[in-house]
C-alpha cells in the first residue's frame, strides 16, 4: 500500500499517538524470552554492576552473517540473511528530508513519497503496486526532517521482481503534468487534515518555526501552502536528480536471501544507475537560545487546551548524549508509571494525557514535553505542574528503580526489534544513516547500561532550562457568531 502521511510527530493527529509511537515496528514476543535475551546481553542481573563493566557488543544470533558492499556508483548495500520464514524486506533509505529544503520548495521530499508510486517511463501509475501485490508483497514509505524511507515486504521468491521495480522508479521516474497536479492536490488535502485543521498539528508547526531561527529544521515536512501550490516540474526534476541518487542512499535487505544473490541482482539492476554530484552539505548551526519564547494559538476548532514545551536537545542522533537522552525521555514519559503521567494525569488530574518525545536527526533537534487537557482545563496550572516535575529531575535526580525500569524498556525494545526481519532491516538502516556504521547497533545495550543516574541528572540540568525552550499553548475560543442579514 502506498505511503501517505508523514510518520513524524508533526503529522500525528493526537498527543496520545506520540507517547505510544515506537521506532521499530515489530510484533510482541514473550517476556520470558525477552528477559532471557536481556540477561544474556547484559551478562549480569545487576545494572549497577554492569554500568562499570567495559561495554561489549550485544551477541545477536545471526548477526555474524551480515555482509555489506558499496557499488561503484556509491550505493551502500547491507544484507542480513535470516531464514526463519520465506520472506524478506527491502528498505531504501534516501538521505533527504525537510532539512534539505528552503523557502519556495518546502515539502518536496514528502511530495516524492507520493510521486514514487505514480509511474515511470516503463510502467503506468499504479502498476508498481499492482505488480508487487500480485507477487505477494506490500509496501510503504515515510518522510521526516532527515530521510525518506521506502519499504517493501515480500516472499523471498519475488526478490528479482522487487529489484526490477525499485531500479525502474529510480532510473525512469515519470514527471507527467497531470499526475503532478493530481498529487499536488492530494498533498494539499493532507496538509489541511493534519496541520491546518488540526490544532495540535498547527501548534507543533509554529513551535518548530519559533524554536529554530536559522536551521532548516524550522520547515514543516509537509511543506508550506504557498510552496505546495507553486512547485514547478523543473523544481521536481532537479530535486529528484540531486537526492534520489545511488550515492545518497542506503539499501538494507533482511530475510530469506543469500548475500551473493542480492549482490548479483544489485549489479544487474542498480549498478547501471549513474551517481550524481554530492548534495550540498547542510552547515548551518542553530545559535544558542538565550531566552524563553512563547506563542499562543487561539483556535475556535480546538476542543481542549494543549500545553507544549520544545527544548533544544543539544545532541544529534548518535551523539554522545543520545543514550542518556533516551533514558531521560523514558523516565519522563513512557508508560503509566512515568513521572509526567503519574503527576499530571493520575495525581493532579490536570491533563488527560502527558508525555514527551525526542526528535533528533543529523543535527541537534528538540525534546518535546506536552500535556493535553480536558475541556475547560487550566493551562496555567498544567504548565506550572510540568515546570515543577521537570525541575525535580535537575534538582533531585532520578532513582535507581527509575534507571532500571528505563534501561529495561530500552533493552526490551532493542530485542523485540532483533526478533523480526523488519526490525533488523530498519535498525541497520537507522544506524548506517545516523551513526555512520551499522555495527554500532550492537553497542546499544551496553551504551544504555553505561549511563548513570548522575548522567541523566546532569543532562536534565543542561537541557531543561526555561531559557532553552519554546512554550506553546492551544486555547479554544468561541466560534464567531454568524453575521445576520440586514433586513430591508
Amino acid at each position: 500500500m502506498q505511503g501517505t502521511a508523514d510518520p513524524d510527530f508533526r503529522q500525528m493527529p493526537t498527543a496520545i499517538t506520540f507517547r505510544h509511537a515506537v521506532h521499530v515496528r515489530s510484533p510482541e514476543i514473550s517476556m520470558r524470552i525477552l528477559s532471557l535475551a536481556c540477561a544474556l546481553a547484559l551478562g549480569s542481573s545487576s545494572f549497577a554492576s554492569f554500568a562499570v563493566t567495559p561495554p561489549t557488543a550485544a551477541k545477536v544470533p545471526g548477526s555474524e552473517a551480515i555482509v555489506s558492499k558499496t557499488l561503484p556508483n556509491g550505493l551502500q548495500i547491507i544484507v542480513w540473511p535470516d531464514h526463519d520464514i520465506p520472506n524478506a524486506n527491502f528498505y531504501t533509505f534516501y538521505k533527504v528530508g525537510s532539512r534539505n529544503e528552503y523557502p519556495g520548495i518546502t515539502g518536496l521530499a514528502h511530495f516524492f513519497e507520493h510521486m514514487m508510486f505514480n509511474g515511470t517511463s516503463r510502467r503506468a501509475p499504479g502498476e508498481f503496486d499492482r505488480i508487487m501485490e500480485a507477487s505477494g508483497g506490500s509496501n510503504n514509505a515515510s518522510t521526516s526532517n532527515d530521510r525518506t524511507v521506502y519499504t517493501d515486504w515480500f516472499p523471498s521468491s519475488a526478490l528479482e521482481t522487487i529489484f526490477d521495480l525499485e531500479a525502474d522508479r529510480i532510473a525512469h521516474l515519470a514527471f507527467d503534468d497531470k499526475v503532478i497536479e493530481s498529487e499536488r492536490g492530494v498533498v494539499y488535502s493532507e496538509r489541511r487534515s493534519s496541520v491546518d485543521n488540526q490544532p495540535f498539528g498547527s501548534l507543533i508547526e509554529q513551535m518548530q518555526a519559533t524554536a529554530f531561527t536559522a536551521h532548516p529544521y524550522q520547515f514543516p515536512t509537509i511543506g508550506y501552502p504557498s510552496d505546495i501550490e507553486r512547485w514547478t516540474k523543473a523544481d521536481l526534476q532537479q530535486f529528484f536528480k540531486t537526492y534520489y541518487a545511488p550515492n545518497n542512499a542506503v539499501l538494507v535487505i533482511a530475510g530469506d536471501v543469500q548475500p551473493a544473490q542480492v549482490f548479483a541482482m544489485a549489479d544487474k539492476y542498480l549498478a547501471p544507475i549513474a551517481r550524481q554530484p554530492a548534495p550540498r552539505e547542510i552547515t548551518t548551526i542553530e545559535p544558542e537560545q538565550h531566552g524563553e519564547r512563547r506563542l499562543l494559538l487561539e483556535r475556535p476548532d480546538a476542543q481542549t487546551p494543549i500545553v507544549a514545551f520544545a527544548y533544544h536537545s543539544g545532541s544529534n542522533e548518535g551523539g554522545k548524549d543520545t543514550p542518556a537522552l533516551a533514558l531521560l525521555n523514558t523516565i519522563l514519559a513512557q508508560g503509566v508509571s512515568s513521572r509526567l503521567h503519574q503527576r499530571l494525569v493520575e495525581k493532579e488530574q490536570a491533563a488527560v494525557d502527558a508525555g514527551a518525545f525526542v526528535e533528533n536527526g543529523y543535527n541537534p533537534g528538540l525534546l518535546w514535553v506536552y500535556a493535553a487537557l480536558p475541556p475547560g482545563g487550566d493551562s496555567a496550572k498544567a504548565e506550572a505542574l510540568l515546570d515543577d516535575e521537570l525541575a525535580k529531575l535537575g534538582r533531585d535526580g532520578v532513582s535507581n528503580a527509575e534507571m532500571e525500569k528505563a534501561r529495561n524498556l530500552k533493552l526490551s525494545a532493542f530485542w523485540r526489534g532483533m526478533a523480526t526481519i523488519n526490525g533488523k532491516a530498519q535498525a541497520l538502516g537507522d544506524y548506517q544513516t545516523f551513526y555512520g556504521d551499522y555495527k554500532k547497533l550492537f553497542d546499544a545495550p551496553a551504551a544504555y547500561a553505561a549511563v548513570t543516574a548522575a548522567d541523566v541528572q546532569a543532562l536534565a540540568q543542561k537541557i531543561l532550562r526555561k531559557s532553552n525552550r519554546t512554550v506553546g499553548w492551544v486555547v479554544p475560543t468561541p466560534h464567531a457568531p454568524a453575521r445576520k442579514e440586514a433586513t430591508p
